[in-house]
């Protein structure tokens, strides 16, 4: 059987409300950030992101990069919101800043509500950087085999640059 894979978005789990898109602000925000638990190697195999932009403007820069430093996020992860993604008896993600297969906390797993503490970085590995529509979305998807590590102790963030806040819907799949 494969490893399981699981999704996570930059809100809480679905439950009986629509999950909220999150707003981006007008300088460098980390939009989510993910730190794998100790001996566990996650694989992201896809990404992506979606504004509610109404006109054409701008595009802002949206990141996947790898960095070894936390940025303080407004809002912890759940051990619910990591959701299984591939099969559906995939173990629950456990909760606290030492669950598994992800640490959930401010500053491990998060995501954006509001302002961030970036953090700074002095190692950084760029995975994907895209210029995306405030009225667009992009996807990626890995090639088989091609998929890449995150580093074991680092943290996976998707991070944005927008002139104008606009609010964000995004996700990973990962694999671990």
């Amino acid at each position: 059987m494969a490893s399981p894979t699981y999704i996570i978005y930059n809100s809480a789990m679905a439950t009986t409300a629509a999950p909220v898109a999150q707003p981006t602000g007008t300088a460098i925000r980390t939009m989510m950030q993910l730190r794998p638990a100790t001996g566990v190697l996650i694989r992201p195999i896809a990404w992506g992101c979606s504004f509610d932009g109404s006109a054409a403007a701008t595009p802002g820069k949206v990141e996947l990069i790898e960095v070894d430093v936390a940025a303080t996020m407004s809002t912890a992860y759940a051990a619910a919101d990591v959701q299984p993604y591939g099969y559906s008896t995939a173990p629950a993600n456990t909760a606290g800043s030492t669950g598994a297969p992800l640490n959930l906390s401010t500053t491990t797993s998060g995501f954006a509500t509001a302002a961030v503490t970036e953090g700074t970085t002095t190692a950084s590995r760029m995975v994907d950087i895209q210029l995306v529509s405030p009225t667009n979305q992009f996807m990626q998807q890995f090639p088989l085999g091609r998929e890449f590590d995150v580093t074991p102790q680092k943290y996976l963030r998707v991070r944005v640059t927008f002139a104008t806040t606009v609010n964000m819907i995004c996700w990973v799949i990962f694999e671990a």
